[in-house]
């Protein structure tokens, strides 16, 4: 005799969120993370975040994340990105 398990809704929702937390913590900390670096460019922000260039300008406007700019390029603090990424 088999023994069923009744799935709620929120069994769901909390399974989805901790797959989401699980590749967010893998795509970070994987092997492509650029994980001695002090300071990101743009681009690696962008890939980390999976967000585009005019995404990560509005949160530059918006103070969503804080940044560097030195010769006309952005950088970002390495512990500001996993932070927002930690916090996505």
């Amino acid at each position: 005799m088999e023994i069923s398990e009744i799935v709620t809704k929120a069994d769901i929702k909390q399974l989805k969120e901790d797959i989401f937390e699980e590749l967010r913590r893998n795509r970070f900390f994987g092997a492509k993370a650029p994980s001695k670096k002090e300071w990101l460019k743009s681009y690696e922000v962008c890939g980390l975040l999976s967000i585009s260039k005019g995404t990560l300008s509005s949160y530059r406007r918006r103070g969503i994340v804080r940044y560097s700019k030195i010769g006309g390029l952005m950088y970002y603090k390495y512990e500001d990105i996993e932070a927002l990424l930690l916090k996505k």
